[in-house]
């Protein structure tokens, strides 16, 4: 408490509606935004892998090199394409279409989410798949399996501890994003991020409720990981086809 005793009190108080409420908001987001970066990072992964050499390292460079700006600047940059004067808006308007809401939403803090963080699920996967046996691949191919088959039956089995490591890497940080939630969510809702942040640093300081928040997400995301490493390879089965 605020005299320096041990109490529960805080951690009881978090158990109400309002913050129940904003972190079912902040998982329902960081899945969604974990699941849209899965489905366009595996097939990139794979494609890179497929290049010959050369052009691998200039399709990762491409992908790394959105980290090398700042972060800030990468929010704001978004903030000027989804405003309601904003370019794409102003191309919408040019061409004879109504314009689109688009910022203030929860569609645009997915966007900022994915865009900042594909990259962490692109190169695991791309990492795991690089490494795979092209042999193996050649043989389900000889053996009648049709590219489906492959996709299911060789190469998803394969990969599967570099899709877990991207959806961890992605997940965490976007379950417990405040920045990109309140600029391009205008603050219109609320996620634990900056529930957290704003009473740290807000005009409603409560260190004690701030602190049992992050205590709360911080078990939230442990548990999160330790399911996530159920699913990795273990040492018999890494790697391992499921012909």
């Amino acid at each position: 408490d605020s005299q320096g005793n041990f109490t529960l009190d805080n951690i009881k108080s978090i158990f109400n509606q309002k913050y129940v409420v904003i972190f079912v908001n902040s998982v329902t987001l960081a899945v969604i935004a974990t699941l849209i970066c899965l489905v366009i990072a595996y097939p990139l992964a794979y494609i890179f892998s497929r290049m010959r050499e050369r052009w691998q390292k200039v399709a990762i460079l491409l992908t790394i090199l959105p980290l090398w700006m700042n972060f800030l600047i990468t929010t704001y940059s978004w903030m000027t394409l989804l405003e309601d004067t904003g370019v794409i808006n102003t191309i919408l308007k040019k061409i004879g279409l109504n314009p689109i809401h688009m910022i203030n939403t929860p569609g645009a803090v997915v966007v900022g989410m994915v865009f900042c963080f594909l990259p962490y699920m692109i190169l695991p996967i791309y990492s795991v798949m690089a490494g795979l046996d092209v042999q193996l691949i050649e043989a389900a191919a000889d053996l009648g399996c049709n590219s489906f088959k492959i996709l299911t039956k060789v190469i998803m089995p394969m990969s599967v501890s570099g899709v877990v490591s991207g959806i961890t890497m992605v997940f965490v940080p976007s379950i417990s994003t405040f920045f990109i939630s309140q600029k391009l969510g205008g603050g219109t809702f609320q996620l634990i991020g900056d529930t957290i942040e704003g009473y740290f640093t807000g005009t409603a300081i409560n260190y004690n409720v701030g602190a049992s928040l992050s205590l709360i997400l911080m078990i939230l995301i442990l548990i999160s990981m330790a399911i996530m490493n159920r699913y990795t390879d273990t040492e018999d089965t890494k790697g391992r086809p499921m012909l």
